[in-house]
Parts: C-alpha cells; structure tokens; sequence
C-alpha cells in the first residue's frame, strides 16, 4: 500500500472542510430564503386589506402571491424535507405566519357582505395548496385559474 502524501491528505482535508462549509451556507441560505418569503407573504396580507378596493379583491391578491410562493418554493420544500427535524419546524414557522393572516383576509370580506361566513384559513391554504400541486412541469396547467375558480366559490350571492 502505497504512503499518501502529507500535502495531498492536507488538501483533501480542506476541500472536504470547504465542501461541508458549502453544503451548510446553501442549507442555511435556502431556509433563509424561505423564511423571508413567508413574510413577505405574511406581511402583504394586512397591506392589501388596507389598499385594495375591497378585502375581496385583497383576498384575490393574496391568494396569487400565495400562488407564486407555492409554485416557486414546491421543489425547495422537497430539498428540505430530508432534514424532517428542520423541515417540521420551518413548516410550523410557515402556519404560524400565514395562517392568521390568510384567516383576516376572509373575515373581512365577510365583513363586507362579500363572502359567505364560515371560510376557515387552514382549509383555504390547503386547498390553494393542494391546486398547486398539479402545476410541476406542465405548462398547460395554470392553478391561478382553478383558485380564482374556488375564491369565486367563497363569494356571497347578491340578489339582483
């Protein structure tokens, strides 16, 4: 067996230590990069209430940017899955955010006379959610169109 060079062990050592560095930046940078669109999601909600014409047309809003987030973050949440530890409390930190905001936005169209009572903020995320599931890698899918469909759905009739 053949003697390893000091140098070469010395080099393999460090590319292993920058390759750990690496892995660990990207891991932390991408659960970064999560967590600042969960706010960013989070903090839109109370914006649009306050700017849209109505909490319905906010409501809209925010379910597209829940969208984006969604489609955008699919394969990431994947990546992330493998460390369940880490995965199970950044999910806690994304329902703990969102939930309460996505639950305001309802409420207040209901305020309005805008939706029918009874919308529950968890089952409204699920469904988005799971509207968006169908999206990966088919172009010819568009979920934005099927939540518009079930936001549509949430409406009060208005006699005419």
């Amino acid at each position: 067996m053949g003697r390893t060079d000091p140098k070469q062990a010395a080099d393999a050592q460090r590319n292993q230590q920058t390759l750990l560095a690496a892995a660990v930046f990207v891991t932390s940078g991408v659960v970064a990069v999560y967590r600042h669109q969960v706010e960013a999601c989070a903090e839109a909600g109370p914006r649009l209430l306050a700017d849209a014409g109505s909490p319905f047309t906010a409501l809209c809003q925010w379910a597209d940017l829940f969208v984006v987030f969604l489609v955008t973050k699919h394969g990431l949440a994947n990546a992330l899955q493998s460390d369940s530890s880490g995965f199970d409390a950044l999910h806690a930190y994304f329902l703990d955010r969102l939930v309460p905001v996505c639950g305001q936005l309802p409420d207040a169209a209901v305020e309005a006379g805008d939706n029918r009572p009874g919308t529950q903020a968890f089952e409204l995320m699920r469904g988005i959610g799971n509207l968006c599931i169908g999206h990966d890698g088919d172009s010819r899918y568009d979920p934005r169109r099927l939540v518009e469909l079930l936001l549509q759905g949430l409406r009060e009739p208005h006699p005419s």
